[in-house]
């Protein structure tokens, strides 16, 4: 800590007296300077004591000298008397403490060399705390960036040493990583990030300086540092530690994300191509297991960053062996757990996705075919998300006349409606949910929430109340017709 005026007063065998301004005593002392210069502004930086026998000044000269100290920024003024005066004169303190300029006085018996020596024993001291501090910092970010932290732990670190609160924001300006009680302060901060384009920013939000400074990634990202005092030298240097850390492991960390996305892009080209077997036995080995096979696959289109901000989402949130997902062109593909992924996906916004029929391993090019046609027919009627079931079917009805479907459905579904009204079954959901699992038992009866003998007991109930056999294609056809021509109405 640099040394005060007062404490500079406070050490006795100097023998200093304060003659004026006693108020500004907390002023820190950059240095010292003796002279006897009437006019010593071109020589001074600011923040220095300055010390002087006052061998140009008398009761006329002074109180112009003291203005042009005051304008010059010196801390404060150590006068010597016994030599050139034998006290101060009065006008140079009477306007000292008008302008509030603290005035010490030395007598005769201390030399200015004793003040010079206090003061850099205190300066060599303070920059020699500040070096310990700066290392010990820098230490302790490093040990924490390098072990089981990682970024967060960086954040909270940092947070400690600078007694302040520190944010993480990416490139959009949401928070990543946050020391605690710190995200609140995130709002107040958006317009300055706006405005911050490289390097740092200082601001003020509440009662805290905020420092924003950019980090060395390509991914925007910046680093914001709240404290009630502004930074010294000590903990500037330790924040441009965290700042260079932070910017490595996000970079490396970018660097590994990008791999394993490029590792799924040709995974999903391995089972576009065919090549079922091999990206199975790859997924396995990398995430421990693969999804249950039938899978449904969805496609999801859009824009390039909210594609890429879906698989930053689900980087964190979806399973080897629950889901897959990759990129296969301008579509993000994913089978298993789709819901998960649609979820993300409609959070984000900007993005339309397709839903293919359940297909095995071998057929997955067939659903992926399904997916991407259904996405695109969401794109373009702005649905966030199709099913390729529904949109094959809404293309054969626009072939067919209205009246002519609707009587056609009617007919054919009211001995099940009738059977439903009477409170004895489901039968029309039941048959629904069976066509659209194409006949697998286990995936409608899930569906549904019934046991799959319930569910073979319906289907023959429907086949026993319409007099058809639905282990036929064409009357599998003829029902999905009829249930979509009675969805649209």
């Amino acid at each position: 800590m640099a040394l005060t005026l007062a404490a500079l007063v406070a050490e006795r065998p100097l023998g200093l007296r304060v003659r004026a301004a006693e108020a500004g005593l907390g002023r820190a002392i950059g240095w010292v300077h003796p002279t006897e210069l009437t006019d010593p502004q071109a020589f001074l930086e600011g923040g220095e004591l300055l010390l002087t026998t006052g061998l140009a000044l008398d009761e006329t000269t002074s109180p112009g000298y003291i203005r042009r100290l005051v304008d010059a920024g010196v801390a404060g003024l150590g006068f010597g008397v016994g030599l050139s005066h034998e006290s101060i004169p009065r006008s140079l303190v009477e306007t000292a403490d008008e302008v509030g300029l603290p005035v010490l006085e030395v007598p005769r018996k201390t030399p200015f060399i004793a003040i010079t020596r206090a003061v850099s024993r205190a300066v060599a001291a303070d920059e020699y705390a500040s070096l310990v501090r700066t290392g010990k910092g820098q230490q302790e970010l490093t040990r924490t960036a390098v072990g089981k932290g990682g970024p967060g732990g960086v954040v909270r670190k940092l947070a400690k040493l600078v007694d302040g609160w520190v944010l993480l924001l990416d490139s959009s300006g949401a928070v990543t990583e946050a020391s605690p009680s710190a995200r609140p302060f995130a709002d107040g901060l958006q317009d300055d990030f706006a405005r911050l384009r490289a390097g740092t920013l200082v601001t003020v939000v509440g009662e805290y300086e905020v420092v924003l400074q950019t980090l060395d990634t390509r991914a925007r990202g910046v680093l914001a540092v709240g404290t009630r005092e502004p930074l010294d030298a000590a903990a500037q240097h330790i924040v441009n530690t965290a700042v260079s850390l932070l910017s490595l492991a996000l970079e490396q960390n970018r660097e590994h994300v990008d791999a394993v996305r490029r590792l799924r892009a040709g995974l999903c080209d391995l089972l576009a191509a065919g090549q079922a077997e091999l990206a199975t036995r790859t997924m396995k080995s990398l995430w421990g297991g693969v999804p249950e096979a039938p899978w449904s696959v969805l496609a999801v289109a859009g824009p390039a960053g909210a594609r890429r901000s879906l698989a930053d989402a689900l980087d964190a949130e979806v399973a080897g062996d629950k889901a897959f997902f990759g990129e296969s062109g301008a579509f993000v593909i994913a089978f298993g757990d789709v819901e998960t992924v649609a979820r993300q996906a409609s959070r984000i916004g900007g993005l339309h996705a397709g839903l293919s029929d359940p297909v095995s391993t071998v057929d997955f090019p067939a659903g992926l075919r399904q997916a991407k046609q259904a996405a695109e027919a969401a794109r373009a009627e702005r649905s966030p998300l199709v099913r390729f079931a529904e949109h094959a079917g809404r293309g054969f009805l626009e072939m067919v006349d209205s009246q002519a479907a609707q009587a056609f459905s009617d007919s054919l579904l009211a001995p099940l409606r009738h059977h439903d009204e009477t409170g004895r079954g489901e039968l029309v959901a039941s048959l629904a949910c069976w066509l659209e699992h194409h006949g697998h038992w286990d995936l409608a009866s899930a569906r549904l929430g019934v046991h799959r003998h319930t569910l073979r007991n319906r289907m023959r109930k429907v086949a026993e109340l319409t007099g058809r056999d639905l282990d036929s294609p064409g009357v599998r056809a003829e029902f999905w017709l009829a249930l979509q021509v009675s969805a649209r109405t």
